[in-house]
């Protein structure tokens, strides 16, 4: 799993001679109907926006992150239809690799958990299954594209592990639910991996709303 900053909306606009940070940009434009558009301080204004829910003032910044991860989590992500995505597509390019998972052992009593919990034999037969499929799926995978088979349909010989690549762009709003929603337990650990990743990246370029949402 990695991820990685992209971009972040970049104001044009200057006010005392100074560049609007993204967070001033979210404010500038929520005083819009305010005689004191241009006023300095923000900080008062973005918690009383998130307390009282005027979530659209956040929707006027935008932030883009690249994630590498797994075609098992992927479709997680892609789920999130207030983002748009660019994803690694294996009818054009060749897949690269397969990611290893450490085993959890199944939560009887709640569907969306796991417990890590598993005895060291189980851990270790299941380490081995992992490279025996990848070693297996990869040999057959290039020998298809040696066949002059195309990438389209090589790819179905491919396990849900096999790497991937995708850039994803929302508004501040649209990462305060992500976040809110991916960083709870309740999310697959793999992908609550990448949530807590994006929180660190979305506190260092957002403190004050960040800190409007109780995130540190």
């Amino acid at each position: 799993m990695q991820v990685r900053l992209i971009s972040v909306t970049n104001p044009l606009i200057e006010i005392d001679n100074r560049q609007l940070t993204p967070e001033g940009l979210i404010a500038y434009c929520a005083r819009v109907s305010s005689p004191h558009q241009e006023t300095p301080d923000y900080a008062k204004l973005l918690s009383y926006c998130i307390t009282h829910k005027h979530w659209s003032v956040f929707e006027m910044v935008d932030m883009t992150v690249e994630i590498v991860t797994s075609r098992a989590i992927s479709p997680q992500i892609l789920r999130h239809r207030s983002f748009c995505f660019q994803e690694f597509s294996m009818r054009y390019a060749k897949a690269q690799a397969i990611e290893k998972y450490q085993p959890r052992r199944q939560d009887v009593k709640n569907r969306q958990n796991s417990l890590e919990d598993l005895d060291a034999a189980t851990v270790s037969w299941f380490d081995e299954a992992q490279e025996h499929v990848a070693k297996l799926t990869m040999e057959k995978y290039e020998e298809a594209l040696e066949k002059g088979i195309a990438k389209e349909c090589a790819r179905t010989l491919l396990p849900l592990g096999t790497q991937t690549k995708l850039y994803m762009k929302g508004s501040v709003r649209s990462w305060l639910h992500y976040l809110e929603v991916r960083t709870d337990p309740s999310t697959q650990k793999e992908h609550r991996d990448i949530a807590e990743a994006v929180m660190k990246l979305f506190i260092e370029q957002f403190p004050v709303t960040s800190s409007a949402m109780g995130w540190k």
